[in-house]
């Protein structure tokens, strides 16, 4: 089990505790906002889980009827995960309605805030964590939970400020409203990641910083080559995929084109994390007025 894998099984042990917390304030409190809040608490555990087993699925090695590898499970969970969302916003919104039809009183709500927001901060740490995990890893599943998981807390901080407000105005109408905002706030976040993640699994090119980067390895460890052209990227997963046409002078030998070949993969799999690397060679008379230059 990698570190990516293990990082999605605890965020499952993180959400149980998470939602248990919640749904004890709310019951404390016969708050709305507060079973709201739990509910999408909810999503973030099934969603952990979907990772988790996306993570294991996307580390398997390549096969005869994968032979890319399975690189894109990550991006199937983070729609799965961002199609959650969207539910529970809706369900939240549906709760807050039918609660601005018979709003209703609070019960100790002092002690449902506290646990509420105890649970909070137990979300937004281990949120900015996942974040930064999953960008250094670069795995869109753990980008995708810790998405989800700061959802949860901008959906604890509205809850927290709507119960606080119905505490100190007596209007207990404003418990349903604020929770039916921030449902609205949820919404946007999971057609967000739904869309984010869609554009992964159409091969969408790597980051432009990134595919700056491998021009310039190409053309740094290219020496003894005339040009490189049609540089193309997509990324799956935590693998980038680069391929290119690498121009060489006809009377050159295979021998010193292979050995331009695994110096420029060479570089780039040491320099852009989870590279895959595919070099087409071709003699000089395919050069390109707009090819990459190989300094």
């Amino acid at each position: 089990m990698d570190r990516t894998q293990k990082a999605a099984l605890f965020s499952a042990g993180i959400g149980l505790a998470v939602t248990a917390m919640k749904f004890y304030a709310a019951w404390l409190t016969g708050s709305l906002a507060l079973y709201s809040d739990a509910l999408e608490s909810i999503i973030n555990v099934v969603a952990a889980v979907g990772a988790f087993v996306a993570l294991r699925v996307a580390a398997r090695p390549a096969d005869e009827d994968h032979p890319y590898g399975h690189h894109k499970a990550e991006f199937f969970s983070a729609v799965i995960e961002g199609a959650l969302i969207v539910v529970a916003a809706l369900l939240i919104l549906r709760e807050s309605y039918f609660g601005l039809l018979a709003p209703k009183a609070l019960d100790a709500p002092a002690v449902g805030l506290a646990i509420n927001f105890a649970a909070g901060i137990v979300n937004a740490v281990w949120a900015a964590a996942l974040m930064r995990w999953g960008r250094r890893w670069r795995s869109p599943a753990l980008i995708a939970d810790a998405r989800h998981v700061f959802a949860d807390v901008v959906t604890s901080c509205g809850v927290l400020a709507g119960v606080g407000a119905v505490v100190l105005t007596g209007y207990p109408v404003l418990d349903p409203v604020v929770a039916g905002l921030v449902a609205m706030n949820i919404l946007w976040s999971g057609f967000r990641m739904v869309r984010e993640s869609v554009d992964g699994l159409m091969d969408r090119a790597a980051p432009a910083e990134m595919v700056s980067q491998i021009r310039s390895l190409i053309s740094q460890h290219g020496e003894g080559a005339l040009e490189a052209h049609d540089v193309r990227t997509r990324s799956a997963g935590q693998a980038t995929f680069i391929d290119f046409h690498l121009v060489v002078p006809g009377a050159m030998t295979v021998e010193d084109s292979h050995a331009i070949c695994d110096r420029l993969e060479t570089a780039l799999e040491t320099t852009i994390p989870g590279a895959v690397v595919t070099i087409h060679v071709e003699p000089g008379e395919e050069a390109k007025a707009r090819g990459l230059p190989v300094l």
